[in-house]
């Protein structure tokens, strides 16, 4: 029981600091002092406490000092977290415009752009929130149905736990392949000025293309941990060195 209690009492510390930090922070970035606000906002990071608000900042932050690499890198890392938030669509479409490389994407035709519409409008923790809460309001309706009396209150139950549990259904559909389409995506956004993109892992292969900073690839897969073979949104692969991109 001791023991449970000094580590409620030191999370608490945690999150009082952090919040400090994070007001402090904020401070430094109104005033202008982008590069300390940097650094108490990377603090707050390094003791693993991650949010949305918090990531947007540290975007606006590296945005501010025209650090394109990163402050695209915070955006995606913000939107992930917050798929719908308007300001941080809208700031990281601001600093998309900053980057060099126009790319093409490939386009989807009708159904598979709103099923990826769909899947993307909220992150796998907003789907299972929306399961969980629906397989609540299931159980809520079903009860109230299976305890009525009244033939039309009856009806109207039964009605609503149907649907409830056709939403749930297809709620977990989507979280499930919500998952599986994350874990097979591996995102990435190039933080070197320049990348000279190769055909093969190694140094005396031709460059196939280079890419600029904020450019956003996909990692298909590594080699010998130097390398990343990545492929851009309208399709073309490459190999590149690991150290000029950075997972998200």
């Amino acid at each position: 029981m001791k023991k449970t209690l000094i580590f409620w009492l030191i999370c608490a510390i945690g999150f009082s600091q952090a919040d400090t930090s994070f007001k402090e922070a904020n401070d430094l970035y109104n005033t202008g002092f982008y590069q300390d606000a940097i650094e108490l906002y990377s603090s707050i990071l390094e003791s693993n406490l991650h949010s949305a608000e918090l990531y947007y900042n540290l975007a606006n932050c590296y945005y501010k000092l025209n650090e394109i690499g990163p402050s695209v890198f915070y955006y995606e890392k913000a939107l992930q977290l917050a798929p719908n938030d308007p300001d941080i669509i809208n700031n990281l479409g601001y600093a998309q415009k900053m980057t060099i490389d126009a790319i093409q994407e490939v386009p989807e035709n009708g159904v598979s752009k709103f099923i990826t519409k769909t899947l993307n409008s909220y992150s796998v923790e907003g789907w299972a929130i929306r399961s969980v809460c629906l397989a609540f309001l299931f159980v809520i309706l079903f009860l109230r149905y299976y305890l009525s009396h009244s033939e039309s209150k009856k009806r109207l139950f039964f009605v609503s736990s149907s649907l409830a549990i056709v939403l749930l259904i297809t709620s977990l559909a989507l979280l499930f392949k919500k998952e599986r389409l994350d874990d097979k995506t591996n995102p990435a956004i190039i933080f070197a000025v320049e990348a000279e993109v190769k055909a093969e892992p190694n140094l005396r292969s031709e460059t196939a293309f280079t890419l600029h900073e904020g450019t956003k690839v996909l990692i298909l897969e590594t080699y010998n941990s130097n390398w990343s073979k990545i492929k851009l949104s309208n399709g073309e692969t490459g190999w590149i060195y690991s150290i000029e991109l950075k997972a998200l």
